[in-house]
């Protein structure tokens, strides 16, 4: 209670979250149309620090690897200066603070990343965007600049080529709000008839990024990245002899800040 004449107190600050952690989480995908197909998947995720990467001893250095060749154009000497590059070519020239990452690392020599995440601040830690990274089955890679609200919803133009089995159209509705004790992200696809055939979600709790948090996640999920891109693979197959048509897979464009 605010006493009269009192100034009332500034709401606390948000908590930025400790990094490494590690997060254990499924990832779902629930299509409903033109058939009904649900995917779920164990697998466990990294949130991490852009300017300050885990150091592991070195007998874990194979399962867990941060590489700027695995993100954005693959050519930057480091996974800062890929997304800053990125950033420049999109205009934003104020997401000189904190950045977070949540991702896949390379585990034993293989990375695969469907989506990854940044969230990008200024010098004083307030929001300024979110990157999501998004790499399909075909090695191409692509980014999407969203500007997302208190929610932290946003909503952004499909522009690239994910499944074989959709056109590339539509929007997409995303909910990433920054990974405290909990995961918990949407995104959900939306056509221009009010049709939202899929949707998919990542959910987990925080665990940390110790020693025994990291080999309990490997031993519970080994080869995790590469179950990831097989999993992929195999409901692609079995949406094939559903009788899925194949869509055509356009030329990708040239991508500013992804050379």
């Amino acid at each position: 209670m605010t006493t009269a004449g009192a100034t009332p107190a500034a709401p606390p600050a948000p908590t930025s979250p400790v990094t490494p952690a590690l997060y254990p989480c499924e990832v779902a995908h629930t299509r409903v149309q033109p058939v009904r197909h649900a995917l779920r998947q164990r697998t466990y995720l990294w949130l991490v620090d852009l300017d300050a990467l885990p150091r592991l001893p070195r007998p874990l250095h194979t399962l867990a690897r941060f590489d700027a060749r695995d993100h954005f154009g693959g050519r930057a000497p480091t996974l800062r200066a890929g997304l800053d590059a990125y950033l420049a070519s999109q205009g934003v020239r104020n997401a000189d603070g904190r950045v977070l990452m949540l991702a896949h690392a390379r585990v034993l020599g293989h990375v695969f990343n469907p989506l990854t995440l940044y969230w990008c601040h200024d010098r004083t830690g307030s929001p300024v965007c979110v990157v999501a990274e998004v790499h399909n089955t075909y090695g191409g890679r692509h980014c999407y600049l969203l500007r997302p609200d208190a929610a932290g919803r946003a909503d952004v133009a499909k522009d690239f080529y994910v499944s074989p089995f959709f056109d590339v159209e539509g929007s997409y509705r995303m909910r990433l709000p920054l990974p405290g004790e909990r995961l918990d992200l949407t995104v959900q696809l939306r056509h221009g008839d009010g049709s939202r055939p899929l949707t998919a979600t990542v959910r987990g709790h925080r665990r940390p990024a110790d020693t025994r948090g990291l080999l309990t996640a490997a031993l519970r999920h080994p080869w995790s990245t590469a179950a990831v891109s097989i999993g992929i693979r195999w409901h692609g197959i079995r949406l094939y002899l559903k009788g899925l048509p194949v869509r055509p897979r356009p030329v990708p464009p040239t991508r500013e800040g992804m050379l």
